[in-house]
């Protein structure tokens, strides 16, 4: 089990809450803001089975379970890396019905990331490869320290990125500059990545985490509902299922009936800030 010293406490809180010893996560709590690392240092942080198993857990059963805080920070253990891919070491035995199989659970965890309620944030402190790029991805926000690295080299496994890479990073930087990463394996930078909007912030190394809170604390100061339904608005664009300009519409309507709302509107007249209580 992995804790943080100095914090038996709120880390004892925090276990007796989501009844599960963590072994490749460390989860801790700063002013309200959960801090995910991925905490297997000398394996770069690879997401292996039981590192996503953990995600899971955390993303469906532990997270959604917790009040009053403000959104989720995902980061990596150490300096090198956030994480640099899945663990190939797991690759050996699989075949297709295998590999078919994680790329459908990695979606599915990956998902619950996504449309998560709550902003989450990657804070992108070294190498974001394969399945680590898809992570971050993943993530509302993406905050790149200076040393970065962003890629999606599975072709120099005679594979393709199996957990929604070959969807997400289209989205973000459009199909062209997509196919030549995926089918060159080439890294990009932090810079080119913020250039072409893959990361939203660029900060020097070892600022990640503190970059990230400052976003959320930010976010936090908005409608509880509203940041709600408008990550559900946004996803829904890429949703091949859902109509996004409905839902847009359906969140609207929604929003507009919340006390959030008459608050908002209340506050802005009498020159105010709004004192939101996500109703």
């Amino acid at each position: 089990m992995t804790r943080e010293r100095g914090k038996g406490r709120e880390w004892n809180t925090f276990l007796n809450l989501t009844k599960m010893k963590y072994e490749n996560l460390l989860i801790t709590q700063e002013n309200n803001i959960l801090i995910v690392t991925l905490n297997r240092e000398k394996a770069l942080n690879a997401l292996n089975q039981k590192t996503m198993g953990e995600l899971k857990h955390f993303f469906e059963e532990d997270a959604p379970k917790r009040e009053n805080f403000k959104g989720i920070v995902i980061t990596g253990a150490g300096t090198k890396a956030f994480a640099a891919g899945a663990d190939i070491t797991e690759f050996a035995e699989m075949d297709v019905a295998a590999g078919s199989a994680m790329a459908k659970r990695g979606h599915d965890i990956f998902f619950s990331i996504e449309r998560f309620h709550k902003p989450v944030i990657a804070a992108v402190n070294g190498f974001a490869l394969g399945a680590g790029c898809e992570l971050a991805m993943a993530c509302h926000l993406r905050i790149a320290g200076e040393k970065a690295k962003f890629g999606q080299p599975e072709v120099n496994l005679g594979l393709l990125p199996g957990y929604g890479g070959s969807q997400r990073l289209i989205q973000y930087i459009g199909k062209g500059k997509a196919l030549e990463m995926l089918l060159t394996a080439d890294m990009i930078g932090a810079d080119e990545a913020h250039r072409l909007g893959l990361a939203n912030h660029v900060v020097p190394a070892g600022e990640e985490v503190a970059k990230a809170k400052e976003i959320i604390e930010k976010i936090a100061g908005k409608g509880p509902l509203a940041i709600q339904k408008t990550i559900e608005a946004v996803n829904a664009y890429f949703q091949y299922d859902v109509d996004g300009f409905a839902k847009e519409v359906e969140a609207f309507g929604f929003t507009m009936g919340s006390e959030d709302a008459k608050e908002g509107a209340a506050a802005f007249v009498e020159r105010r800030k709004a004192e939101f209580k996500g109703k």
